[in-house]
């Protein structure tokens, strides 16, 4: 009986704990509550010691020499956001293997839209920022945080159509990878040839073995992790880059195909099926056989790439992601003034490229592609609507603070970034929120 009540109330703490993280707005929230703990961090009594938190350094000693010493700011950043990029190089895959942008005549809306909607903000920051120190962070207000953006638009349930979701589902993939190429290109520090040339050279290992059929997850674990990720990590190319590669290149076929696999998983349980229960908890021999069987054609039957996609995903967003905030978020408002925080156009660059650039760009690009007949406006995909999806492709936090802490070493534009995009983000996700929650009057 006790042992029962244990089970009870286990699954009563469970349950809804797995409930939470199975709906697509919970990760936002995690990330709003974290970003929320991180401000007042830095406003506390304890803010010295928020802060200097991160600039404990850990790494590799041999013979008195340090070897991948960093900070623990660095290590979160360049280590724990590496698995982020990873697993959003593995949605990538996916979306061009079978997903939204495997079909192109599906796609020009959006991608147009996304491209526009990186370009405009940069547009408008560089504008501000021309020929001063400031002009390198033209990158921050060209992302889009997926996971904010999408909270918001399944907050908002069936007000949303399903064309409005799927277009801005899109948008933010294509947004990702254009981050992606950004940081790639344009935020690296000085070039190690020798260490990308030992990098790509493991990634074509990696990549012959994916067409010679291996299927094996550690395998590709061990090069991604202990040889392309530490290659690019001392080549002066982020290592988030190399992440996004190695997903690239991660098996996305399966050993066991679909019809063999429904064949196989007929005749397991039609053989589970015909046994006699044996009336107690606990299975019998046979029974445990054929489950074991059962789930070994199951993970046969899932493409190594999905099969760590669906792995690592809650690790991402319920871990990584507000780490990352809790390291990144916290801003101290002690001796801010309006001096400080205008000393340069950082902030109002961010502010305005976000607020103003996304949703202008986004939409003209939407407007432009549909008069001229490049691509057919989705039906229920009104004026109003793309609009509001503008301002909520303008919540910018992770993916914007991520190209700030990049684009600046110096801590007072640091902060004027992470000011702008606070501003920006808070104020793009509420007008999204009120353009998209009014149903159209057809409807």
């Amino acid at each position: 009986m006790a042992k029962r009540n244990i089970n009870g109330l286990a699954a009563a703490l469970v349950a809804p704990l797995q409930q939470f993280m199975g709906r697509e707005r919970s990760a936002g929230i995690v990330l709003a509550v974290s970003i929320v703990v991180a401000m007042a961090a830095a406003n506390s009594p304890w803010s010295e010691e928020y802060f200097h938190l991160f600039e404990h350094k850990a790494g590799f000693v041999f013979n008195g020499e340090p070897y991948l010493y960093y900070s623990l700011h660095h290590w979160i950043n360049d280590g724990l956001m590496s698995m982020f990029f990873f697993v959003v190089g593995l949605e990538l895959k996916r979306e061009f293997i079978g997903g939204e942008l495997s079909d192109p005549r599906n796609t020009v809306l959006p991608i147009g839209a996304a491209v526009a909607g990186m370009l405009v903000p940069a547009l408008i920051y560089s504008l501000l920022n021309a020929g001063t120190a400031s002009a390198g962070g033209w990158g921050i207000p060209m992302a889009t945080d997926i996971a904010f953006s999408l909270a918001v638009i399944y907050a908002l349930g069936d007000r949303v159509p399903l064309a409005a979701k799927v277009f801005l589902t899109t948008l933010a993939i294509v947004d990702d990878l254009g981050a992606v190429v950004v940081i790639a290109l344009f935020y690296t520090s000085e070039i190690s040839l020798a260490n990308i040339a030992v990098g790509v050279a493991l990634l074509g290992v990696m990549l012959a073995a994916n067409k010679a059929g291996v299927k094996n997850v550690v395998f590709y674990g061990i090069l991604g992790i202990g040889g392309v990720w530490t290659a690019f990590l001392m080549s002066g190319i982020h290592a988030t880059i190399a992440a996004v590669l190695a997903a690239f290149v991660i098996p996305a076929d399966a050993r066991l195909p679909e019809a063999d696999y429904l064949r196989r998983a007929s005749r397991h349980l039609s053989r589970f099926a015909a046994m006699k229960p044996n009336g107690v908890s606990t299975l019998d021999e046979e029974q445990v056989e054929v489950m074991a069987e059962m789930m070994d054609d199951t993970r046969r039957a899932m493409p190594p790439s999905q099969r760590l996609e669906h792995a690592m995903h809650p690790l991402v967003s319920f871990v990584i992601m507000p780490v990352f905030a809790l390291a990144n978020a916290g801003v101290s408002f002690a001796g801010m003034d309006a001096q400080t925080l205008f000393s340069t156009a950082v902030a109002p660059g961010v502010a305005l490229g976000l607020l103003l650039g996304k949703p202008a760009g986004i939409a003209l690009a939407t407007l432009l592609l549909v008069r001229l007949g490049v691509a057919p406006m989705p039906r229920q995909l009104t004026v109003r609507r793309i609009i509001g999806l503008g301002f909520l492709a303008s919540i910018g936090f992770t993916m914007s603070m991520f190209i700030a802490t990049l684009a600046f070493a110096d801590p007072t534009m640091l902060l004027q970034a992470k000011v702008g995009i606070f501003a920006a983000s808070i104020a793009g996700g509420a007008a999204g929120y009120l353009l998209l929650r009014k149903r159209q009057s057809s409807e």
